[in-house]
């Protein structure tokens, strides 16, 4: 049976939540590093097996930086994907960087290795742990659209612009960084202090690779931006609910 070409984009459903409430993120962040589990006490310590741990649409491997932390401290032998931001094909994703770090964390560790994907990159771990099922012990998704989606507006157009984008061509890998971070300013443009400070850091860490000194970098602004009076007020109002 031969798939029509010609089926209509089935619509995913819209979140009603205001987006603002994105901002709460930084209170999140406090507390879970007040708590014992982050430090790695109650545990079960790891095997020192490698773990990919892959980013979501529109998101670079930065923001797994404390996940990747976390795992290294628990005993295991984390990765980040290597893919850059999140927003091309999926398959060549997987082809030309997501491959190639598996094939790194299977020569350093000798083992099949685990693979943690949030949002869209648990459907890229499903897909490599299908394609190569050899290879990877396990799969963790969070957050991830296995079985339908539910988002924000804004979130919606993003991703309707890169699946058009996707569909009538795609952009060289010299193109690709300037393309995919207008869409990321575009979704996370405001006026407010802490939109602009996270766009800001987006924009200088659009790129694949994650030395030291951008992470000393990140945390720095994400200091920042926890001190500036709007995170405070938001802090505030999250521990009062």
């Amino acid at each position: 049976m031969t798939r029509s070409r010609n089926r209509p984009h089935r619509a995913h459903a819209e979140a009603d939540v205001p987006l603002w409430t994105e901002a709460l993120f930084g209170a999140e962040l406090l507390l879970l590093h007040a708590t014992p589990v982050y430090y790695g006490f109650g545990v079960p310590q790891g095997d020192d097996s490698g773990v990919v741990v892959i980013p979501g649409f529109l998101g670079t491997d930065l923001y797994l930086m404390e996940l990747h932390a976390w795992l290294a401290r628990i005993g295991y032998r984390p990765y980040f994907s290597g893919i850059g931001i999140n927003a091309e094909c999926p398959n060549l994703l997987i082809q030309r960087r997501l491959n190639e770090t598996i094939d790194t964390a299977l020569a350093e560790t000798g083992r099949r290795v685990h693979l943690i994907g949030h949002s869209l990159g648990g459907v890229l771990a499903r897909s490599v742990a299908n394609q190569r099922p050899k290879d990877v012990a396990s799969v963790i998704t969070l957050a991830s659209p296995i079985r339908g989606t539910v988002m924000h507006r804004s979130v919606l157009s993003a991703a309707e612009a890169v699946r058009i984008g996707l569909i009538h061509g795609h952009c060289t890998l010299e193109e690709f960084g300037a393309v995919t971070a207008q869409m990321v300013a575009e979704l996370l443009a405001g006026k407010k202090h802490a939109q602009t400070a996270i766009k800001s850091l987006l924009d200088s860490v659009a790129r694949p690779t994650i030395d030291q000194a951008l992470m000393e970098d990140t945390a720095r602004r994400l200091a920042d931006i926890r001190a500036t009076p709007e995170a405070q007020a938001a802090l505030s109002d999250f521990l009062s609910r």
